[in-house]
């Protein structure tokens, strides 16, 4: 029996801004999610569902390392709510399992405290990036799909405060 939208609930998960030295975030590009062209593209901040009874903050290490190879980082903080967005209808039924109508989020910013090297995409056996680089916090709101970019922008002006050097 398909539940009516509203009636969905909403993946708890956890989510990173994963600041470098410099004061710039790891932004990677989803292996799944083509762009226009048919390439590869939907930039994004490393993400993913908490599992049960585990604290936001053991899982935020984990899904690290799952993603991108290491969880050679510090927590700087935590953002104080949790944040929400609503899949596209499109997308409703088969994203997350077809299960929710999106993620509820608790987001961390973090210092990295490893060297780019140590960030590996190709240790998981099924990827879910494809490249990485360091990016601006102002430029998140425009690497974002639409649906995320309300919570981009808000990252991007909450967690301003650690994106210098």
């Amino acid at each position: 029996m398909d539940l009516p939208y509203r009636d969905l609930p909403y993946r708890r998960c956890v989510g990173a801004v994963l600041f470098n030295q410099d004061g710039r975030v790891l932004v990677a590009r989803r292996a799944d999610l083509p762009n226009a062209e048919g390439a590869p593209g939907g930039w994004q901040l490393p993400q993913g569902g908490i599992d049960a009874g585990e604290d936001p903050a053991v899982a935020i290490f984990r899904e690290l390392a799952e993603e991108i190879g290491t969880g050679k980082a510090e927590i700087l903080a935590e953002h104080p709510n949790w944040l929400n967005y609503d899949l596209p209808p499109e997308l409703l039924g088969k994203a997350l399992g077809g299960r929710f109508r999106g993620q509820t989020q608790r987001w961390f910013a973090l210092r990295f405290l490893g060297t780019d090297d140590e960030i590996r995409l190709d240790l998981d056996p099924h990827p879910e990036f494809d490249a990485w680089r360091w990016a601006r916090l102002a430029e998140l709101p425009s690497l974002a799909v639409g649906f995320k970019r309300a919570i981009y922008e808000t990252l991007a002006r909450d967690f301003a405060r650690f994106a210098g050097p």
